[in-house]
């Protein structure tokens, strides 16, 4: 497993846990994980964002902290948060992680998380020229997303 993908599922272990909210000190959470506390800013930055649900607050200085809320919404209305947040492009990775947070979230369930891995993985467009996977990908992820919220 990944750095990234094990301090992202640390922090989603304290937000069950906690009721949905967490308070970490990054550098106390970079010493507990063994990692560099920028590698802490980078999965809160792509990992935690409104559009994947979740309010993230920070405060600086000696007894600083980040908070991070995970928001409670419908189904429809988070998934079409995720297809307004994808813009004209997605590359590989960051449909992996938006499709592990909706399965996270109960939204989808492990055979559809499957299924959308499969769609947007690197051999799944292996006959299309580079330059055009990832808008072709966007496009795909999203009617996908559409369809979902319409079941």
């Amino acid at each position: 497993m990944r750095m990234s993908d094990m301090v992202a599922r640390y922090i989603l272990d304290i937000l069950d846990e906690q009721g949905g909210e967490a308070e970490i000190r990054r550098n106390e959470l970079a010493t507990t994980l063994g990692c560099v506390p920028s590698q802490i800013n980078y999965v809160i930055t792509s990992r935690f964002t409104p559009e994947q649900g979740f309010i993230v607050e920070s405060r600086r200085g000696g007894g600083g902290y980040i908070r991070i809320t995970r928001i409670n919404t419908t189904r429809g209305v988070a998934i079409m948060h995720i297809v307004n947040a994808i813009g004209s492009t997605l590359d590989k990775a960051t449909a992996e992680v938006m499709i592990e947070n909706m399965f996270t979230r109960g939204f989808i369930d492990a055979r559809t998380a499957k299924l959308m891995a499969a769609a947007m993985g690197e051999r799944a467009y292996l006959g299309v020229p580079q330059e055009y996977r990832d808008s072709l990908r966007a496009a795909v992820f999203k009617n996908m997303l559409l369809t979902l919220v319409d079941t």
